[in-house]
């Protein structure tokens, strides 16, 4: 075989493995996403439905999908991790786990929100929003339900808050 041909690992090939861990682990894991570079660097972020990813977790993953993938054949490097909390949402999983808690939006004309997460579907989100206004020489909390189609949407963050 030619030192400029590489046999590129077949991307459903991990995925199975990763699904395949996931069924045995049983504790409610899911993939994020997943990329395989042309030199066989595969890169797999994980998420959990309830609380976070474990260290032992990405472990588990890790090794399922190495121990069968055969380095013989194909080289490869393998990094697996947490979606992480100060990543931007990408797939609608991550939206039903985070209902509840306050995310930032930014959406495609350039407007910014934050809001409580209320609901999310594949096809779109609600927040609720709440501002201080002055009526008069007092100060009101309006609060609003606001919906947007995800196609509306560019980002959507978790508000990261220390109390």
């Amino acid at each position: 075989m030619s030192p400029l041909f590489i046999n590129m690992i077949s991307k459903k090939r991990v995925i199975e493995l990763i699904d395949e861990r996931f069924k045995e682990l049983d504790n409610g894991l899911f993939l994020v996403d997943i990329s395989i570079s042309k030199s066989n660097n595969i890169k797999v972020e994980i998420d959990k439905h309830l609380g976070g990813v474990s260290v032992a977790d990405c472990m588990a993953v890790s090794r399922n999908v190495e121990h069968n993938l055969d380095r013989e054949e194909q080289d490869f490097e393998l990094h697996v991790s947490s979606a992480g909390i100060d990543r931007p949402l990408r797939i609608h999983a991550q939206y039903v786990k985070n209902i509840g808690r306050v995310v930032e939006l930014l959406l495609k004309d350039g407007l910014k929100l934050e809001g409580v997460l209320k609901s999310a579907s594949e096809k779109e989100l609600t927040i609720e929003t709440s501002e201080v206004i002055k009526v008069g020489k007092k100060k009101e909390t309006v609060v609003e339900e606001k919906s947007f189609a995800m196609d509306e949407i560019s980002e959507t963050k978790i508000v990261i808050t220390f109390k």
